[in-house]
């Protein structure tokens, strides 16, 4: 192979994009959900002391974030190791789920 197949493979492997804006992409939406991340656990801990209760459904959202973004990364590595982090993700996005449930419908504050 030669420099201008691995050029042409390169640019068909992303499509016609550019890699620092690819990067930078990722950057910023590793950035975005680091501020969630934060902002969810402000939220959280001003409704505890102010209200009494936490919303969980907010949690619901992160914790179906955190799931989706490591089921994406096993998809494409197919590593052991990220299907565990995968199926945790997932268990705890579940159980908020039901929380936030039973909290709309008055079982539980």
């Amino acid at each position: 192979m030669n420099k201008e197949d691995i050029l042409k493979m390169a640019q068909d492997e992303n499509k016609g994009r550019d890699y620092a804006d690819i990067e930078a992409q990722k950057s910023g939406t590793r950035a975005a959900y680091f501020v969630a991340v934060l902002l969810v656990i402000v939220v959280d801990l001003v409704n505890g002391f102010v209200l009494g209760n936490v919303n969980r459904g907010m949690d619901f959202v992160l914790f179906t974030m955190a799931f989706v973004a490591f089921l994406t990364k096993y998809i494409k590595l197919r590593k052991r190791h990220e299907l565990f982090v995968t199926i945790m993700w997932g268990l705890l996005a579940l159980m908020m789920l039901v929380l936030w449930i039973l909290q709309l419908c008055g079982v539980m504050p």
